[in-house]
């Protein structure tokens, strides 16, 4: 138990820097996707979309070795995944690389559960 709530935000980190390769372009972004990102304004966007996810998966890792941080990388990491899931499951109709996403993100949300429980647990003993 010592060790599950950093362990989960190892999990989460993980998927949350996957998308950081389409930092280098519309390519990466394509593959990522399954979309097409030849237009230069949506490429910007996205590509700074995954910086952003390139910061959050950092201060989740950062978070897995010094539990200070680690009840703001659990709220940072809950407001990420739920708003997607969200998003996704009001929109219905999505590709197969988004359907990807979407179970990677239930997986992060079940790691997420499971690290704030094991964190309250280990703060409970002291």
């Amino acid at each position: 138990m010592r060790y599950l709530a950093a362990a989960t935000l190892i999990v989460v980190a993980i998927i949350h820097l996957l998308p950081l390769s389409g930092v280098l372009g519309s390519a990466q972004l394509a593959a990522l996707y399954g979309l097409s990102f030849d237009e230069p304004n949506l490429a910007i966007l996205m590509r700074h979309r995954a910086v952003l996810f390139g910061l959050l998966g950092a201060l989740m890792l950062l978070a897995a070795f010094r539990q200070a941080l680690q009840p703001v990388a659990f709220a940072a990491g809950f407001v990420s995944v739920a708003s997607f899931l969200y998003l996704a499951w009001s929109a219905g109709a999505y590709n197969t690389q988004i359907s990807r996403v979407v179970g990677a993100d239930i997986v992060a949300l079940a790691c997420l559960v499971v690290g704030v429980v094991a964190y309250a647990c280990r703060t409970r003993q002291g």
